[in-house]
């Protein structure tokens, strides 16, 4: 019996591959500090280990996505907003890692507000996007 996935399930995985080749890249930039310098700089690391995290996540994503009971559109716009916060974040980590800026982007007494802002909409749209995967999951096996 042959069983297809998704166009929402799929482009999900699709999307996920790319984090997950991310991370095998910033893995090899990680040796490459380790070799060179002896350590990492600290955000290259946190990019890596992020891109390994957030890959596996968007498995889950994909699994919620394909056994909900929302429409493609719902379930797709949930993952998108999830992964363009993930792939946000390991791009900023990236950032500083290549500019070797800072070791702390919050380590200033006062956090810059377009920064808290979008910490707060990071907050929203994984929370928000996740909490409708989940929903439509538990709405359509119980």
């Amino acid at each position: 019996m042959d069983y297809a996935l998704g166009i929402d399930t799929r482009i999900t995985l699709l999307v996920t591959g790319f984090l997950f080749l991310s991370a095998l890249l910033l893995g090899v930039w990680k040796y490459h500090g380790i070799r060179v310098d002896g350590a990492a700089h600290v955000y290259v690391d946190i990019a890596h280990r992020a891109a390994l995290m957030y890959s596996f996540a968007g498995i889950l994503l994909a699994v919620f996505t394909e056994l909900s009971a929302w429409p493609t559109i719902v379930n797709l716009t949930a993952d998108l907003v999830v992964l363009a916060f993930f792939a946000g974040a390991i791009a900023s980590y990236a950032l500083h890692g290549l500019r070797r800026d800072t070791t702390n982007q919050f380590g200033g007494k006062r956090i810059p507000t377009e920064l808290r802002l979008s910490m707060y909409g990071l907050i929203a749209g994984e929370i928000g996007g996740f909490a409708v995967l989940f929903s439509g999951f538990v709405a359509e096996q119980f």
